[in-house]
């Protein structure tokens, strides 16, 4: 048998499952502890014209899991899905909850967007989170767990091992797991232990033999006598140990294997339980803004992301039976239960039994595994944009100087954003880089080519976004990197965070300067490229590159422009120029004129653009709103959101794109940027939105959306309840699936591309193709 650290060969495989055999009655129904939500609850939420922020991201999370159950999916590609939504809920129960208790444990005052305050809110919450942890289980027994054994996988206990295999797994404890745990008392002598987040606890429940005066622990003299201990598994062990047997492979999680050896940590004490539990912190912070130089910035945010480890916990997932000290299966102890929940002032709402597998997120481990790789369909190799025959080129800023190009990710590919980069790096003539970063890849190309830009004596400047939530210290680390190198570093602007995602190569090109940017809806990461749905624009456009200097000069400086051509920035006026334009399509659908309204982004939530949604739908414009993940706006309510539509789309990529289109009277007016509508977007970021002037680009966004609405395979409708209604091919049409048909877009469904009442006429169509194909045989030519 192999070295389970070094298996160079894993599979899956059906579960014979400890959890499902102590609980069999546990699989069809809820915990008993769910607790119920009031209807007075239930009639506030009803009745509320805005939709709960925090409720409508675990509908997200449903869409989510609604992936794991597609049977049209392999096994592994569900299993990640299903992984995908444990990570996120893990997320949630940080930040949104980890929020929610801000206010609750400082007795500060909340309304949610649902009328409610804060106590009974977090009632409605948790117990929807509850149910919602309860449908993942249900997921991965009834609908993942049948298939395993097709697939020649399966995931065992150790009392399902044969021999020569358990001895393998007691030898790979003795040899690398036992030398890394520690047994952690809790008792009169003892102070309770930090217990790490997110990370496999064991709670051991012992009998004290001398029948000592427990005092911190005082109770009936039966508990008297109990003790309690914690055991941590590490987090950088493999949650699998994987064995070959008859063409299967056998996967045992780490836990039963620490679970069979765990007396030899408590040599000649008698155990009464064994309860396996995972516990989730609060990780929300916020920096209090001073006057301290930015060495005291970032070392406040050190700070923080320690103080992260160490938030009130929010969650505790723990398995639904223990192990008793006879060895049978039994409820994990109540006494240890209730000793937690006094310790972290919780209640049962906060304690999430399992009948299976603790924590999905471990699936990542076999899905990850190099040998599975047949068992996930291949990622579409991308195409270049429309009229270019590659995407590399000599002389990238050649190419970009005939014209604007839009980047669709991961459809087209991110090396042309990546080469301007290199290649400024390397050109004698280029004399300056300025970029804003929230998030780079791990071995980020972008570092590696703004460090060999300032090794080559150029002008870097980078404004660093080190506060980009759990990236702080990756941020940190590359920052510093570039700082030592020589570029001009700026750690973020004061109280807000720098989202928007802007860069500026300026060029000496023989008498004049150019300047050549991009302005894109995602991160300078190469990775995410590959994964997340975004745009991003090359140009050398002097009106976007001016307002791109002059937006520099406002975040590195004291600059102040009058106004932006292009640029809609926050958190200068971005709510305000939005309402406008929404303000323009309500009085054109009042005078009669065409209208209508088609806004794309990951989140909407901002009240003040809802109301003006809702207005606007009131004058009769057709509003079709595209929302990832949180929606807060209540559609289809009679008098109010007649004229409103909301749609999610979640399927092989993450939809990341902004895109915001207003008619105008049949001169659209659209713009794509890094910021959604979100109070945080508009008060407490730094975010930029570019107007798309050049027509063809237009047209290209205008697809964009147009595809967004026609997909029948990866989107779901909201209900005016707030729940959601996945959209199925219509009888005798044909699956519409955006996400495969963005591989074969051609120039014509570009030119011909409309929302609501066709915005050109068909010479302008004409008129478009023909400067395209020009501009294109220019291109290639150059090429």
């Amino acid at each position: 048998m192999r070295n389970p650290l070094n298996s160079n060969r894993t599979m899956l495989s059906t579960l014979v499952s400890r959890f499902t055999q102590r609980n069999p009655d546990k699989t069809s129904q809820t915990s008993d502890k769910m607790a119920k939500v009031s209807e007075k609850v239930s009639s506030v939420i009803d009745q509320s014209n805005y939709l709960s922020r925090d409720l409508s991201w675990l509908k997200f999370n449903e869409r989510v899991l609604d992936q794991a159950r597609n049977d049209s999916r392999t096994l592994l590609e569900r299993l990640k899905f299903l992984a995908i939504s444990a990570s996120n809920l893990d997320e949630f129960f940080m930040i949104r909850v980890g929020s929610l208790y801000n206010y609750l444990d400082y007795q500060k005052q909340r309304v949610d967007y649902s009328g409610l305050r804060e106590v009974p809110f977090r009632k409605a919450l948790m117990t929807t989170a509850q149910q919602f942890c309860h449908d993942q289980q249900d997921v991965f027994v009834n609908n993942l767990l049948p298939l395993f054994a097709e697939n020649d996988m399966q995931l065992v206990a150790f009392n399902a091992l044969l021999p020569d295999e358990q001895q393998e797994a007691n030898n790979y404890f003795d040899r690398t797991i036992f030398p890394t745990l520690t047994p952690m008392l809790y008792d009169y002598t003892h102070t309770f232990p930090v217990l790490l987040a997110k990370v496999l606890i064991f709670g051991v429940v012992t009998q004290n033999p001398d029948g000592a005066n427990l005092q911190s622990l005082r109770s009936e003299d039966e508990e008297d006598r109990q003790r309690l201990s914690f055991v941590q598994i590490p987090a950088n062990l493999p949650r699998f140990m994987s064995f070959e047997r008859d063409e299967k492979i056998l996967f045992l999680p780490i836990e039963e294997v620490v679970r069979h050896n765990i007396k030899k940590l408590y040599r000649n004490v008698e155990i009464s339980s064994v309860s396996l539990f995972r516990i989730t912190r609060n990780g929300d912070f916020t920096l209090e803004e001073n006057d301290d130089d930015e060495v005291d910035f970032i070392d406040e945010v050190r700070q923080k992301i320690k103080n992260r480890r160490l938030g009130r916990v929010t969650r505790v997932e723990i398995e639904a039976g223990a192990i008793s000290k006879d060895g049978v299966s039994a409820p994990a102890s109540p006494w240890m239960i209730n000793l937690l929940k006094k310790r972290w002032e919780i209640d049962d709402l906060n304690i999430f039994e399992s009948r299976t597998l603790l924590d999905f997120s471990a699936f990542w481990q076999i899905i990850g595994l190099p040998d599975f790789k047949d068992d996930m369909p291949p990622p579409h190799p991308p195409v270049p944009p429309l009229g270019l025959g590659r995407d590399k080129t000599d002389n990238i800023f050649d190419l970009i100087k005939q014209r604007d190009l839009l980047l669709h990710h991961p459809y087209n590919n991110f090396e042309p954003v990546l080469q301007l980069l290199e290649q400024a790096a390397e050109d004698p003539n280029v004399l300056a880089i300025k970029i804003t970063v929230y998030r780079l890849a791990k071995r980020s190309r972008i570092t590696e080519a703004l460090l060999k830009a300032a090794e080559n004596g150029k002008h870097v400047s980078v404004l660093f976004e080190v506060k980009a939530r759990f990236d702080e210290e990756n941020n940190i680390r590359e920052a510093q990197r570039l700082q030592k190198a020589g570029c001009f570093v700026i750690y973020g602007i004061s109280r807000y965070k720098t989202h928007t995602k802007l860069l500026l190569v300026v060029r000496s090109e023989g008498t004049r300067v150019v300047r050549y940017a991009h302005m894109a809806t995602g991160n300078y990461n190469e990775d995410t490229s590959k994964l997340y749905t975004d745009i991003g624009l090359l140009t050398t456009n002097e009106v976007y590159t001016q307002d791109i200097a002059e937006f520099f000069n406002v975040i590195t400086g004291h600059s102040l422009p009058n106004e932006y051509q292009y640029l809609i920035t926050a958190p200068r006026d971005m709510r305000e120029q939005l309402l406008r334009l929404i303000r323009l399509e309500a009085e054109n659908a009042r005078r009669g004129l065409p209208s209508g309204i088609c806004i794309k982004v990951n989140s909407l939530e901002d009240k003040e653009v809802i109301d003006e949604l809702y207005k606007a739908s009131e004058a009769g414009v057709p509003v079709r709103l595209i929302v990832r993940s949180i929606c807060c706006l209540r559609p289809k309510r009679a008098g109010l959101s007649d004229n409103i539509t909301v749609r999610s789309i979640v399927g092989d990529y993450l939809e990341h794109t902004r895109i915001y289109y207003f008619h105008n009277n049949g001169d659209p007016k659209v713009y794509g940027g890094s910021a959604d509508v979100m109070v945080r977007s508009f008060d407490r970021r730094i975010e930029s939105l570019f107007f798309l002037a050049d027509q063809r680009v237009k047209q290209l966004a205008m697809l964009i959306l147009d595809y967004n609405l026609q997909d029948n395979v990866n989107a779901y409708e909201l209900n005016e309840d707030g729940s959601f209604t996945k959209c199925e091919v219509p009888a005798g049409s044909q699956p519409f699936n955006m996400h495969k048909r963005f591989f074969d877009v051609t120039e014509k469904q570009v030119t011909e591309a409309h929302l609501f009442d066709p915005e050109i006429k068909p010479a302008e169509v004409a008129q478009i193709e023909e400067e395209y194909q020009e501009g294109a045989e220019r291109a290639i030519a150059d090429i």
